[in-house]
């Protein structure tokens, strides 16, 4: 993919990336012997989770760069890290597509409440965001930032509808950048201040974690799973993964035909009532707020992708030496596995010319490993069990909090009640 000649800087393949993975283990370390911090917030408490603590310092690296002279985390190391983390993060998917796979009957169990979820994944961003938009003076933005979260199916279902330099596409812009920057952070601690409150069934709120971006579902599922029973923990994930799939899979025609034009219904009914026009209110062109934003990243090669895959393996392995006190080498058996499931799952997607995603690709073949259907089933669930999924976690988030930085510039330009928004869409 060729990059933009004024925005993304030139990723050689010899940049200095020993210096990201030094950090990237510094950070992951660090994060996980500070381990978890819990206090009380009025009825409830909120869990800070060690994957925060790592996206935290990870974004405070990136953003001290002009101070930190031969150390510094260059912008150019920041668009490596979003490149190795695109990758990565199907590590996760497949771990969570193992756990998935031996607990089928359940999923099965729950029927349709997985795929009525999917109202609450889309509708509930609109009934929560787009009203505070109109308040806070947000115009025809507000359509592109409430339709869905603001993944990057949305950015190309905007970007083919109005395109991205209409006022639909900076509101989708904005979602999807301020998710970048604080949606981890800001569900991680949502959802587990909502867990701690004991209204809803922790498996509910684990179909409420998959919202389409494995980021934020790692995040949000790893603080419900936090507060659970080992035997809960495990379903947290299971039907968090299932929810996310679903949301990846048939949310997007979901979101096309539903959210979209339930959210432009929306705008006209209630923006003559409760819209206001403040200095957020401009709907005129910005090219120059597009260029410094939609920034492409290149895609790594097979090489590149198997490197990111191993490294991402080795920092899930001292993750969960440091958190659960596993031996290292009881734990290489997982990552091997889940290291061959991605790598088939890949292999998949580019062989159906990438039709379908490769994370379907890989939560299918990871879930078939451990399902009734493969016969060594029993035996890989065993090795697979060695590593928690709260360990794959803090790894792919170190990875985001390091490539976050280089947003920053483009999001400040984009105002406070635009976070507000994106927040009350995540909440719905």
């Amino acid at each position: 993919m060729q990059a933009s000649a004024t925005t993304t800087p030139v990723i050689q393949p010899g940049l200095q990336t020993w210096k990201l993975y030094v950090y990237a283990v510094l950070i992951l370390v660090v994060a996980e012997l500070i381990g978890s911090v819990a206090f009380k917030m009025g009825p409830g408490k909120v869990v800070l989770l060690p994957m925060v603590w790592a996206l935290i310092m990870g974004a405070v690296i990136g953003s001290l760069q002009s101070k930190m002279g031969p150390l510094a985390l260059t912008q150019p190391l920041q668009f490596r890290a979003a490149a190795i983390l695109q990758p990565a993060l199907l590590l996760f998917v497949a771990k969570l597509g193992l756990m998935v796979g031996s607990s089928l009957p359940k999923i099965i169990g729950a029927g349709w409440a997985l795929v009525f979820q999917e109202f609450g994944h889309f509708v509930g961003t609109i009934v929560i965001g787009l009203p505070l938009a109109l308040l806070l003076g947000i115009k025809r933005e507000a359509i592109g930032a409430t339709f869905s979260v603001g993944r990057e199916p949305s950015l190309a279902i905007i970007g083919e509808r109005y395109g991205m330099n209409s006022p639909e596409g900076r509101g989708v812009l904005a979602e999807y950048i301020t998710g970048t920057l604080f949606g981890a952070v800001f569900i991680a601690i949502f959802a587990g201040f909502i867990t701690s409150l004991n209204i809803f069934h922790p498996v509910a709120l684990a179909m409420g974690a998959g919202v389409g971006s494995g980021s934020m579902m790692a995040a949000a599922a790893g603080a419900i799973a936090a507060q659970q029973t080992p035997e809960m923990a495990k379903d947290v994930a299971t039907f968090a993964a299932a929810s996310n799939l679903i949301t990846t899979t048939i949310g997007t025609y979901f979101t096309l035909f539903i959210s979209l034009p339930l959210a432009v219904w929306g705008y006209r009914v209630l923006e003559p009532i409760i819209g206001r026009t403040t200095s957020s209110s401009s709907t005129a062109a910005d090219d120059k707020l597009h260029e410094q934003t939609h920034t492409e990243v290149a895609d790594l090669n097979l090489a590149g992708r198997i490197g990111a895959w191993v490294f991402a393996g080795v920092l899930t392995i001292i993750a969960n030496w440091i958190a659960y006190k596993v031996a290292p080498l009881e734990s290489i058996g997982c990552i091997v596995i889940m290291i061959g499931a991605v790598l088939v799952g890949d292999l998949l997607c580019n062989l159906t010319g990438k039709k379908i995603p490769a994370v379907c690709w890989v939560t299918l073949v990871a879930m078939f490993l451990t399902s009734p259907a493969c016969p060594w089933a029993e035996s890989i669930a065993a090795i697979t069990g060695k590593i928690n999924f709260l360990a794959v976690i803090t790894p792919m988030l170190t990875f985001a909090g390091l490539s976050i930085a280089k947003d920053i510039p483009a999001f400040r330009k984009l105002g406070w009640r635009i976070v507000l928004v994106s927040f009350a869409a995540n909440a719905g």
